[in-house]
């Protein structure tokens, strides 16, 4: 499990939004049908900044599927001028309605293949793409979507950066290829966000997963916060405040650091 339903996603730090590209707010948001390569519909949610900045992220959400918590993530991001989509992995399973905080995911989570969501995340590579401003994009995601943001550096998308929270770096998921067996197909630098008191993904395999990247030449950061847990980016968990505002720092960082100063 990652996030309970009523989790909230941390603020943007106020000592680094003088040195973001653009603080503007959000222009505006909407709900989104897109289609997948295999003809499959999933619901996704846009939130569009007032001024852009050229980056835009695809948000890849945990075991439970898009609800207000990516919603919401995806929004301050556009207040800091990127352009983010967050989408849903259950388009094929449980279709396109919005769906309550009963949802029983693991049946629909047993059924998501690796495949799938690299169809889904060109998708919605694609629909930030349509906006015309956008010199870079970037993955972000947790626990499920963590291992999975980080895979999409080996697929092709013509990414800028992927971001993992606590996904998983060695472990074979539902089936896949963990993200550490295919660090010499990467494609772009990565940036790993993670607890050292994460009782499922032990700092030994972060480390190992570091020292891999580095193996192979992969521009990338990992950064441990010891004493956290899994699932500490959450406005609800007060204890982690310091850690949710440093990887917001991190994050905005490697998104500026990695946007093309030209269209690509």
């Amino acid at each position: 499990m990652c996030f309970d339903a009523d989790a909230l996603p941390p603020h943007i730090p106020q000592d680094v939004l003088p040195q973001l590209l653009a603080d503007t707010g959000v222009a505006s948001t909407e709900v989104l049908t897109l289609t997948s390569a295999d003809g499959t519909q999933f619901a996704a949610y846009r939130a569009h900044p007032t001024t852009p900045s050229g980056a835009g992220i695809v948000i890849l959400p945990d075991v439970r599927g898009l609800f207000r918590f990516y919603e919401e993530l995806a929004e301050r991001f556009a207040s800091a001028g990127i352009d983010a989509i967050a989408f849903d992995y259950f388009g094929r399973t449980a279709g396109v309605a919005e769906r309550g905080a009963d949802f029983e995911y693991m049946p629909h989570v047993m059924q998501t293949k690796p495949e799938q969501v690299a169809a889904d995340v060109s998708a919605a590579v694609a629909q930030l793409r349509t906006a015309g401003n956008i010199r870079g994009v970037f993955t972000v995601g947790f626990c499920f979507g963590g291992a999975n943001s980080l895979l999409q550096a080996a697929n092709h998308h013509g990414l800028s950066g992927v971001i993992g929270f606590y996904g998983p770096p060695t472990a074979a998921r539902l089936g896949g290829t963990p993200p550490i067996e295919r660090i010499n197909e990467f494609e772009c630098p990565v940036l790993g966000l993670y607890g050292g008191a994460d009782q499922g993904i032990p700092v030994t395999e972060v480390e190992k997963f570091d020292q891999a990247l580095g193996a192979a030449g992969v521009d990338h950061e990992i950064v441990v916060y010891p004493g956290a847990p899994h699932s500490f980016f959450d406005r609800t968990a007060e204890t982690y405040v310091e850690e949710s505002a440093d990887s917001w720092r991190r994050i905005l960082g490697f998104i500026t650091g990695h946007t093309p100063t030209a269209m690509v």
